[in-house]
């Protein structure tokens, strides 16, 4: 039991390398759609902007924190879609309040501004959502992946045990 709780030590990354992985790869997916978000919005309402990137950005992020952040290695499920997509709701929320507060206390901010106070909001809401991805959303299939190991591991070293007369007679 202990060598397939080991191993899956082994395949998860520490804190200190999610988190790294996790701003290589939000990191560069949201500057990304920082940029996206200000080339839409010459062409529709910031918000709509703002909530069409997201979605794509979630989508993707998500993608590459199951298959590089997390250590999963593999595709998300639609249930970890689901979950980071909350959690992406609730960083779009902090973003349109933080372009809400510029706007009210700036008249005409520029783009340059614009992009400080979104990618502030961003950073802000993005490690939020990597406490909330790291425990909670690609925490469970750590913890699945663990108890299903188990279970295996040790049934295979109760069949490699020999098992005399005087045991099986105890046990009966």
């Amino acid at each position: 039991m202990e060598t397939a709780q080991s191993q899956q030590q082994v395949a998860a990354p520490g804190a200190f390398v999610a988190f790294a992985r996790f701003v290589l790869c939000g990191g560069g997916v949201g500057l990304a759609s920082s940029f996206a978000v200000a080339g839409l919005a010459s062409w529709m309402p910031w918000a709509l902007a703002n909530a069409l990137i997201t979605v794509v950005s979630t989508l993707l992020a998500t993608e590459l924190h199951a298959r590089f952040t997390f250590g999963r290695g593999g595709r998300a499920t639609w249930s970890q879609h689901a979950q980071s997509a909350g959690s992406a709701a609730a960083a779009y929320v902090v973003t349109c309040v933080a372009m809400f507060v510029l706007q009210q206390l700036v008249a005409a901010p520029g783009a340059v501004l614009e992009q400080v106070v979104y990618l502030s909001a961003s950073a802000l809401a993005g490690v939020a959502r990597f406490v909330v991805l790291r425990l909670v959303v690609f925490a469970r299939s750590r913890s699945r992946a663990a108890v299903t190991a188990a279970p295996v591991h040790t049934t295979v070293a109760r069949a490699a045990a020999p098992a005399g007369p005087a045991v099986l007679c105890r046990a009966a």
